[in-house]
């Protein structure tokens, strides 16, 4: 059997290294994981007990449309219920987007440095994929614009970015959305947006309700800390959104992954602790990156991207032998040779990774000499 031929290149994704696999391999005991940008606080209480309470019900399908869960998150947001459409994680939004609107032949811009699924997703469908380099580690909207062609059904904006944490602006998209041809779809990636704190950060709801062609991301997985559950959602007009459902598999979130969002939805101070504890580990860990030396990203998002002026892939598998997984720019998902990703874990988490990065910084150095 020979799969499709547009896809027999296309990497399978590598997530971070597990806790389990890596005390196994390098006979740890103690392992702390930054690689993935999880919550390191966990989920809400609430959540917890909903999952507990749902499982009575295991051997009841879900609710096809999710709308109890669509309801609250409505009402969280102040739009329609028909304007919400929910995958397991934002990342399956991602692929029923690609789905529903490329085709072969046709173009998809992104930054050169971002989320890799949004190609993925593109070349499984046969789009073009056109590639536009970050500018100091943000997108450059305006290069973006200018790549539009008569192509070009799909521009994706992942804000804050993965990998760099970096954001563009309320008036740099606002500009942008003003000129790009409204047959162009524009996919706002808001994935960490609970965890943004700058004021100059667009409000994705208000671009909707002025501009027909704009879709944001949303996810349960990172500030809300049901990663293991896998549930997100994007929000768009109604007419938008059901072209997305008409290629939505059916059942696509559990029943416990929907308990658990809605539960977690209406727990609001949990998410602005963890909000106020990020903004507090970022602030620490540029302050000590300054401190050695070292170059980073503005951070908006629950991660830093930061450059160690040495080969990624030695300060990542140094760091994993002192009991620290990061997420290392050497792989193709990040593509940055020199740098790592780094999760804002805990006060705790933070320190013990700076002592081991410091330590890792001073061996090699040592090495190289």
């Amino acid at each position: 059997m020979q799969p499709k031929a547009r896809i027999t290149h296309l990497p399978v994704y590598q997530p971070g290294k597990p806790v389990d696999e890596v005390k196994r391999e390098l006979g740890l005991t103690k392992v702390t994981k930054l690689a993935s940008n999880e919550n390191p606080f966990g989920c809400s209480p609430k959540a917890k007990e909903a999952i507990v309470a749902i499982a009575e019900q295991a051997n009841i399908y879900p609710d096809g449309a999710s709308v109890l869960l669509k309801d609250a998150v409505a009402a969280l947001y102040g739009v329609d219920p028909e304007q919400i459409v929910f995958g397991a994680g934002s990342d399956e939004v991602i692929l029923m987007i690609a789905r529903a609107f490329l085709s072969p032949g046709d173009e998809t811009i992104m930054a050169d440095r971002t989320f890799p699924q949004y190609r993925h997703n593109a070349e499984v469908e046969g789009a073009t994929v056109v590639e536009v380099p970050l500018k100091d580690g943000t997108h450059d909207l305006e290069a973006m614009l200018a790549a539009v062609t008569d192509r070009t059904k799909i521009v994706w904006v992942c804000n804050p970015n993965n990998p760099t944490s970096t954001i563009v602006t309320a008036d740099e998209v606002e500009s942008f959305l003003e000129r790009i041809p409204s047959s162009v779809m524009v996919v706002l990636d808001e994935a960490y947006v609970e965890y943004v704190v700058d004021p100059r950060f667009p409000n994705a709801l208000e671009l909707i309700k002025r501009y027909p062609n704009v879709v944001t991301l949303r996810t349960f997985s990172k500030a809300y800390g049901l990663a293991g559950l896998r549930i997100g959602y994007g929000i768009g007009r109604a007419e938008l959104i059901r072209s997305i459902n008409q290629v939505r598999e059916p059942f696509n979130t559990t029943s416990f992954a929907q308990a658990a969002a809605l539960a977690a939805v209406q727990d609001q101070a949990f998410i602005a602790s963890c909000r106020e504890a990020n903004a507090a580990g970022i602030v620490y860990l540029r302050e000590q990156f300054d401190r050695l030396g070292l170059k980073s990203f503005p951070a908006h998002g629950n991660f830093v991207l930061v450059d160690c002026a040495r080969d990624a892939k030695t300060v990542y598998e140094e760091l994993l032998k002192k009991g620290v997984i990061v997420r290392g720019g050497h792989t193709a998902s990040i593509g940055f040779p020199t740098a790592i990703r780094v999760t804002v874990g805990s006060a705790e988490q933070n320190k013990e990774f700076v002592e081991a990065l410091e330590a890792v910084l001073q061996e090699t150095a040592v090495a190289a000499e």
